[in-house]
C-alpha cells in the first residue's frame, strides 16, 4: 500500500519570526480526506562540545515548558544558512568556544507528527577561545560535566531535552569508545 498523502489545499494561518503555521487538506491513501496542522521551522543545530573530557552544557529557562532545562548548546538556522556555519556561530555565542574540528553526527526530526523542524547534531573537542555574544533575551549558565555525570542526568530526568539526550548518547556510543 502506498502511504503518501496528497495535498489538496493549503492555508497559511500564522507567519512568525521562528515558526509558521499552516493547515493542509490532504487525500489519504484510502481515498478519504483529512486535515493536517503543520508547523514550519527553518531547523537548527546542536553541538556536543567536549572540552578537557567534559561535556559543555547550558542551563536556561524555556518558556513553552515554563521550566529551566539543561541542554547541549543549540540554535536555530537562519534562512538559507548552512548548518555547519550555524553550529560555529551558536557555540561561540552561547559558550565562548570556537570549535576547530566540527564533525557532523546526524540529523533528526524533532516532532515529525506536526513539524518539519530538522536539527543537525555536531561534535567538537578542540577549541580556541572566542567571545560570548548571546542574544539580548538569552540568559544561561554554562556547565561542564563528565560523560558519566551526563548519563546520570539523563537517567535521573535532569536532562530531558531530546536533542541533548540524542547527542550525548551518540557521543557515548560512537565517539567516546
Amino acid at each position: 500500500m502506498e502511504f503518501h498523502e496528497k495535498t489538496i489545499s493549503s492555508k497559511n494561518i500564522f507567519q512568525g519570526k521562528i515558526i509558521n503555521l499552516r493547515i493542509d487538506d490532504v487525500s489519504l491513501p484510502d481515498g478519504r480526506t483529512a486535515y493536517r496542522e503543520i508547523v514550519e521551522h527553518n531547523g537548527g543545530v546542536a553541538i556536543v562540545a567536549v572540552k578537557d573530557k567534559k561535556i559543555v552544557l547550558v542551563k536556561q529557562f524555556r518558556k513553552p515548558l515554563d521550566n529551566t532545562l539543561v541542554e547541549i548548546p543549540a540554535g536555530k538556522l537562519e534562512k538559507n544558512e548552512e548548518p555547519q556555519h550555524c553550529a560555529l556561530r551558536e557555540l561561540e555565542e552561547e559558550t565562548g568556544l570556537i570549535p576547530l574540528n566540527l564533525k557532523p553526527l546526524c540529523s533528526i526530526f524533532t516532532s515529525p507528527g506536526f513539524s518539519n523542524e530538522r536539527l543537525h547534531l555536531f561534535f567538537a573537542d578542540e577549541f580556541k577561545e572566542g567571545a560570548l555574544n548571546r542574544d539580548d533575551d538569552e540568559f544561561m549558565d554554562i556547565l561542564y560535566v563528565t560523560l558519566d555525570s551526563a548519563l546520570e542526568m539523563i537517567q535521573s530526568g535532569e536532562i530531558t531535552d531530546a536533542k541533548s539526550i540524542c547527542g550525548i548518547l551518540l557521543y557515548s556510543q560512537f565517539i567516546e569508545r
